[in-house]
């Protein structure tokens, strides 16, 4: 009998371990991550990681944050998050950082006529740095990029039209 009380014992240790091993071996990834994670980019020459930025944007058409210091060349992770209610068509929201030497006001104008790239005009994708997707309500975006290695002023708005002509936009300030 004793014996038999051994290899019961035995075995429901062997079933307890072999259960407990088939679960996963990590923890749950956190949403945000997982969120980051899916809408990085891919592109090689983008950083893996780099210092977190979270940036909101809302109804008031306004980013909470109008100055990002940077040095130059330094890793970044800027994260759009949309914290209004608006639907996207009437109040999406990006983040779209161009080059110091861009016209804004021509990058505006040709953007409201971009519906179809997320208000990025063909004719000045060259200037575009860095950009999150279009947002709508409760959405994030992560994009990541290297700051430019050449200290200065660089714009950042948000391109869906009107947004950057009522103040949403900031600079990114590379010393």
């Amino acid at each position: 009998m004793k014996n038999h009380s051994s290899l019961f014992l035995s075995g429901a240790l062997l079933l307890a371990l072999g259960l407990t091993g088939c679960g996963p071996s990590e923890r749950a990834a956190d949403p945000a991550e997982t969120a980051a994670a899916a809408t990085s980019t891919s592109d090689a020459a983008r950083p893996s990681a780099g210092r977190a930025i979270a940036i909101t944007a809302n109804d008031t058409m306004k980013f909470n944050m109008i100055e990002i210091h940077a040095k130059p060349g330094e890793a970044l992770a800027v994260t759009l998050i949309n914290e209004g209610t608006v639907p996207k068509f009437s109040m999406g929201h990006d983040w779209v950082l161009l080059a110091a030497d861009t016209d804004l006001n021509a990058f505006a104008s040709e953007a409201a006529t971009a519906a179809g790239t997320d208000y990025i005009p063909a004719s000045f994708k060259d200037k575009v740095l860095a950009a999150t997707k279009l947002l709508g309500p409760k959405e994030s975006d992560t994009v990541r990029f290297y700051a430019p290695k050449t200290p200065g002023r660089y714009p950042y708005i948000c391109a869906f039209p009107g947004h950057m002509q009522v103040g949403m936009k900031g600079e990114l300030i590379v010393e």
